[in-house]
């Protein structure tokens, strides 16, 4: 991968970061390979507060299906597996099996941050 590649990856895993900020989820772009021993990959971005593994892509021509495919394998079926993806000037997308629409909804209601109450305030 060049590095105009990689840089692009880059940009666009900051932008999902971005993206699933405005609906609550603190995430974090992570290294590409967790343990480079083992071989064992990480997901692009997480959110330590929900198991969610965030497989990211930004291309002209997006492949939905092998990017899902990608996310179910590396994620080894421990996390739901999630697509962020876009197109320029277009807005993200999020794909997921339907299957798992249940546990991803449950991981988004543990891991979204609240909004605090200001203090002192009466309702």
């Amino acid at each position: 991968m060049g590095a105009s590649s990689r840089a692009k990856g880059a940009r666009g895993e900051l932008e999902a970061c971005e993206a699933l900020g405005r609906i609550g989820l603190d995430c974090v772009r992570t290294r590409q390979y967790a343990n480079r021993n083992e071989g064992h990959k990480s997901p692009d971005v997480v959110c330590d507060q929900a198991d969610i593994w965030f497989e990211v892509k930004r291309s002209e021509h997006l492949s939905p299906y092998r990017y899902m495919d990608q996310a179910l394998s590396d994620s080894r079926g421990k996390q739901v597996a999630c697509v962020v993806m876009r197109s320029s000037h277009r807005p993200w997308l999020v794909m997921l099996r339907v299957d798992d629409l249940p546990r991803l909804l449950e991981e988004y209601q543990r891991g979204r941050r609240v909004p605090s109450e200001p203090c002192g305030r009466d309702a």
